[in-house]
């Protein structure tokens, strides 16, 4: 099989623990795209948080594409112009933050290029390093939240936030709920993940399924290693979804990014 497009999640998959791309990674994507294979980044984190990497990778000049917020925007990273946003109303929001309240765990959204909580928390301190974004403290948190945003975050302890998982999953069925790290339990409006948006990207670029690669490590990746012609898991995989890829290559502080690109795409090629 000739593939298209390569998608790749990006923390714990394309980055090492230290949020860099390796150098053999990098390398390794040149090589990919100057083939002309799509690739894209598909991540839980809001686009600022994804540009500087597309950067980095050289996107744009391929005319390559984020997937970000878990699917929830994808855009166009040439012009920075949309192709699909799907934000949760504000009434979601609130909703939310009541759950949240009721169930003990700490809850953030991004507003205006910033990360918005009422509380402070290791977690969202992590949430902070990882993305760089600015952080406000609110008092009151919906009050803060006026209008709709992308997505909101419950942070807690991850063996408690398992449990909250189960009851918020029956409680809101008109929600997507999906772990990025144990952590980290993200909420996107009904029938956003990545799949569905790589779905939407592929079609537009005329790439069938069967001719894209996806990689992953985590819960909110599932869908798109699925749905993917060829579905990968980094060696790092979250244990309980060892079995739901067709490859395991090696972890992300050990180059795996790049083995799939040696394996799949260069060695296809010749």
């Amino acid at each position: 099989m000739k593939y298209k497009m390569l998608v790749l999640d990006m923390d714990d998959t394309l980055l090492t623990d230290d949020h860099r791309i390796s150098d053999i990674n990098k390398e390794a994507l040149r090589k990919a795209q100057e083939m002309g294979i799509y690739v894209v980044l598909a991540s839980g984190r809001p686009t600022p948080a994804m540009t500087s990497f597309a950067a980095e990778l050289n996107l744009a000049h391929f005319d390559s594409y984020i997937l970000a917020y878990n699917g929830a925007v994808i855009m166009r990273i040439k012009d920075e112009s949309i192709l699909f946003e799907q934000s949760l109303t504000k009434d979601e929001i609130h909703r939310l933050y009541d759950f949240s309240v009721a169930h003990k765990v700490h809850i953030i959204t991004y507003i205006n290029g910033k990360i918005v909580s009422e509380t402070d928390s290791l977690y969202i301190d992590i949430e902070k390093k990882i993305t760089g974004m600015p952080f406000e403290k609110v008092s009151n948190f919906k009050a803060a939240v006026t209008g709709s945003a992308i997505k909101c975050i419950l942070l807690e302890e991850p063996n408690y936030l398992k449990e909250v998982e189960a009851i918020l999953k029956k409680e809101m069925l008109d929600k997507s709920v999906a772990t990025s790290k144990p952590y980290f339990l993200e909420v996107t409006h009904h029938g956003i993940d990545k799949a569905e948006s790589l779905k939407r990207l592929a079609e537009k670029l005329n790439i069938k399924q069967e001719e894209i690669i996806a990689v992953g490590n985590a819960g909110n990746d599932l869908s798109m290693v699925e749905y993917a012609g060829l579905g990968v898991w980094v060696d790092n995989v979250t244990p309980e979804l060892r079995d739901k890829a067709d490859v395991i290559v090696a972890s992300n502080n050990n180059d795996g990014v790049a083995e799939v690109v040696e394996r799949f795409i260069l060695n296809h090629s010749k």
